[in-house]
């Protein structure tokens, strides 16, 4: 049985709770269906630039006063910017909810846009420290090499370009084109009263903007680039930094299961095989993992692996040998067993915090995503096969369609190195 809560208001938006039994705390989340892959390409970062605006303040609540109405509840205020949503999300004692909710909802849609200038600075700091921290900028460099030309290719934090001119009227544009009722979902969990929050947010329904007359702009439908790409940024770098990896599944797709159980068996913890081949065995990485993304029409997988150049190769020529014996099924019955349980126990242990299950319930509904009760998520687990998992790998990481990206001082060390794993990918780079 689904333990949670639903309405629907007059305006469209959606308030959805999880009252849990035993807990003083109450996690609040106001999600908004909009994110980075929502920008064109002279709006590079403005989802984000806005989210941070948000703390700035409001008609009723300076900024400073934001933060020391939540300092004084010795709660948690924050906020996030992803590829298909933005969030704003708290956690407080049940007996502040009110209070919270009332700050929170000037916050998201009643925002002066004030400091902007003091905070395009920070973004800019920002961007700046993620292009001086190679084991994060590497990922973004992956993502363009998956996704290409598409939005979900760029940074969610966007171009130092964009960020450094983009206008205080742009801005309130897109926030009042985007931050509108229907977009919205409230999420709640813990210590909550799920007819009361929702009186709450109809007497604060007069915050809330009905859609504009003119329609924002429709997502743009990813369509996988005709071949895959390689992306290199030489920095002097003590270790090459490197991704590998292909657009994943969407996050509809009835293989994500098999798809969790692929990374716990590959890359996703201390037992997994890269893991212990490159890093305990042979002491060739201090980090290597697998990872991946979904969203409404597509995905990423990919495997990252940093190493001297000394190591370089042979990290990626046992990563090309297990991704092989894998997709072929050469996997152990305990492999898949200990992947399961992994998974299983990291779910049940996540659902003791308030946060997880609001976020569950948010992120769930705001991505149009099904909303699956846990007992369904753990038996969906559990009948993930050898055969379904190896099919998939098989299929996402075909040799003929990797995508790589990398960080170091020499692209045509990485080049050859890159031979074992796709020579495809190698050649189209040399031509």
């Amino acid at each position: 049985m689904q333990n949670y809560l639903l309405t629907t208001l007059d305006s469209g938006a959606r308030v959805i709770t999880e009252p849990l039994a035993g807990v003083r705390s109450a996690a609040i989340g106001l999600w908004i269906g909009t994110g980075s892959r929502d920008e064109d390409d002279s709006h590079a970062g403005v989802t984000h630039f806005l989210e941070h605006l948000l703390f700035k303040g409001t008609p009723t609540y300076s900024a400073q006063e934001i933060a020391e109405i939540f300092d004084t509840f010795g709660g948690e205020l924050n906020a996030a910017t992803a590829r298909d949503y933005t969030v704003v999300y708290a956690r407080v004692l049940d007996e502040h909810v009110e209070t919270a909710l009332d700050v929170m909802t000037d916050m998201v849609f009643v925002p002066t846009l004030a400091d902007l200038d003091s905070e395009r600075e920070v973004i800019l700091e920002e961007i700046a420290m993620v292009e001086d921290s190679p084991q994060e900028l590497i990922h973004d460099l992956f993502t363009e090499a998956v996704f290409g030309d598409h939005p979900l290719g760029r940074p969610v934090l966007g171009s130092a370009d964009v960020i450094s001119k983009v206008s205080r009227r742009s801005i309130s544009a897109y926030h009042r084109g985007r931050y509108t009722a229907p977009n919205v979902v409230v999420a709640a969990a813990g210590s909550v009263d799920h007819e009361q929050l929702v009186k709450l947010i109809e007497r604060m329904s007069g915050k809330l903007r009905e859609p504009p007359a003119r329609k924002a702009a429709a997502r743009t439908p990813f369509v996988a680039p005709p071949r895959p790409s390689l992306r290199f940024l030489r920095k002097d770098t003590e270790q090459y930094h490197v991704c590998v990896g292909a657009p994943g599944i969407s996050r509809s797709d009835k293989r994500r299961f098999a798809a969790s159980i692929l990374d716990g068996v590959l890359g996703g913890s201390a037992s997994s095989r890269l893991f212990q081949e490159i890093r305990e065995k042979r002491g060739l990485a201090y980090s290597v993992y697998t990872f991946s993304s979904q969203y409404a029409d597509t995905g990423q997988i990919g495997v990252y692996v940093g190493t001297r150049e000394e190591n370089l190769a042979a990290c990626l020529e046992i990563v090309a040998e297990q991704l092989a014996a894998v997709s072929s099924g050469d996997v152990r019955e305990e492999e898949i067993v200990r992947a399961k349980e992994n998974l299983k126990g990291r779910i049940m242990l996540s659902m003791e915090l308030t946060s997880n299950r609001m976020s569950r319930l948010g992120k769930s509904l705001i991505t149009d995503s099904e909303l699956l009760s846990l007992d369904r998520i753990l038996a969906e687990i559990e009948a993930v096969e050898i055969d379904a998992m190896a099919e998939l790998a098989e299929l996402l990481f075909a040799r003929d369609q990797l995508s790589a990206a990398a960080i170091g001082p020499k692209e045509n060390r990485l080049i050859t190195a890159l031979e074992p794993l796709s020579p495809s990918l190698v050649s189209a780079a040399a031509a």
